[in-house]
């Protein structure tokens, strides 16, 4: 007779658990529930034979699957929901600033003014860069892609501070934070220069985040020159919205890297180069090119129309994550509107608030939850400020660092991390034995 009731851990609350039977062997087990959580290793009791390996779970591209515990970021897709470390991010991008909220992912509280002071104090003492790595920026091609210039840019940090391999030392650990912080827009400004023909312009530390930013990309010896503050607000609005996103494939990319104990700027790298693909950090641009596809507000039925019949696809309306309204959407509209009151109204505003309209309105895309994110409005901002398209993904890359970093700074700290090593489910040949080349002729294919 099959045994039942075959305990893999027992919970203290009965209720808090899993019951599943095996109806291979008929053997019920008992996996505790925390979180609405299992582990995946209880499954690896669950056996037809002693000697098995035990049961696995397949989940390809991590759909289902939590791989941390996480006290960054909260998100709720279905009620819209995004929130950092508490605090919704409404209101954090109406009352704070990018590299507070740097501050708040990094180090879990809001800091106080003298915190906020000596925080930002250090990060823009460490906006300048060796003067080896900005010869080797001069190296690359005046074509080359920005991104992958400041992705080669961060891995090459790695050879100029030695010191950073030593991660189990905090205050080591809190000096490349600065640095990364500080350097990033000094090395996307000269990956932008570089590609726009220009000398490198080099930190003025005494201007804030982003207007130093935008003064390091535009400045050419104008007398009187200054950054305008709607612009650089309007920057940092786009920056703190972007700080991080909780478990991402960047995100992703940086615990599994940094689980290694590779230094931060190795696996920050790695980060960069996960963001560059155009599944992860290219979607605003492409839905610039849809835009710009449609070309007037006249052309949007006649796309929508295409959409439905799956010709076209509707950029920038649905996320992995969220099944209604994207919390941010909402946020970058608005600043996109003060944006253009400086910079003069974008033609493409017209088209993008016609077609969200309709599709807000239409049935195909309300039954499938397919609402604005993001992406639909942050593109309009970096087109307003004049950035080229392929500098969208770096401007993405920059504020996400601070996202990267506090979640290495989680899984460093966290004793139940490892060195990340996934399973597979193997379904190669079996065993064969090897044939000269000679005799291969007669093999099958």
């Amino acid at each position: 007779m099959a045994e039942k009731n075959q305990s893999i851990e027992k919970s203290p609350a009965s209720n808090d658990t899993l019951t599943v039977t095996d109806n291979r062997t008929g053997r019920s087990y008992e996996v505790p529930i925390e979180r609405d959580t299992i582990r995946a290793l209880d499954l690896r009791k669950i056996k037809v034979q002693p000697d098995d390996f035990g049961m696995m779970t397949y989940d390809p591209a991590y759909a289902n699957t939590a791989s941390c515990r996480s006290a960054i970021t909260y998100i709720d897709g279905d009620k819209g929901i995004l929130r950092h470390r508490g605090y919704p991010i409404e209101q954090l991008a109406e009352r704070s600033s990018f590299l507070e909220v740097a501050f708040l992912l990094i180090h879990g509280h809001l800091p106080r003014k003298d915190e906020l002071e000596f925080w930002t104090n250090r990060i823009m003492r460490h906006t300048y860069i060796h003067e080896n790595l900005a010869q080797m920026i001069a190296t690359f091609r005046y074509d080359a892609h920005p991104m992958g210039t400041l992705v080669s840019s961060i891995a090459a940090m790695s050879t100029l501070h030695s010191e950073s391999r030593y991660i189990e030392d905090p205050a080591v650990r809190q000096k490349q934070i600065w640095r990364i912080l500080g350097k990033l827009p000094t090395l996307a400004a000269f990956a932008y220069r570089l590609r726009i023909g220009r000398p490198h312009n080099y930190p003025d530390s005494s201007r804030g985040y982003t207007d130093n930013f935008l003064y390091m990309l535009d400045y050419m010896n104008q007398r009187d020159y200054e950054v305008s503050p709607v612009a650089a607000r309007a920057l940092d609005v786009l920056f703190l919205l972007h700080a991080d996103h909780e478990q991402n494939c960047s995100t992703t990319t940086m615990r599994v890297v940094g689980s290694s104990r590779g230094d931060p700027y190795v696996a920050l790298a790695a980060a960069a180069a996960a963001l560059y693909g155009p599944l992860h950090g290219g979607a605003n641009e492409a839905v610039l090119r849809m835009l710009n596809k449609i070309g007037s507000e006249s052309e949007i039925p006649g796309y929508i129309e295409r959409v439905k019949r799956g010709e076209m696809r509707l950029m920038g309306f649905g996320h992995r994550i969220y099944r209604s309204y994207d919390p941010r959407a909402a946020i970058i509209k608005q600043a996109a509107y003060d944006l253009f009151e400086v910079t003069g109204s974008n033609p493409l505003i017209d088209i993008a608030l016609e077609l969200e309209r309709i599709a807000l309105e239409d049935d195909f895309f309300v039954s499938r939850q397919l609402y604005p994110n993001v992406d639909f409005y942050s593109g309009l901002i970096m087109q307003a400020l004049r950035f080229p398209t392929d500098m969208f993904p770096v401007l993405f890359a920059i504020p996400r660092s601070a996202g990267w970093l506090a979640h290495w700074l989680e899984m460093i700290e966290d004793p139940e991390q490892k060195i990340a090593r996934p399973r597979q489910v193997y379904i190669g040949a079996d065993k064969r034995d090897y044939v000269p080349v000679e005799a291969r002729s007669q093999m099958p294919r």
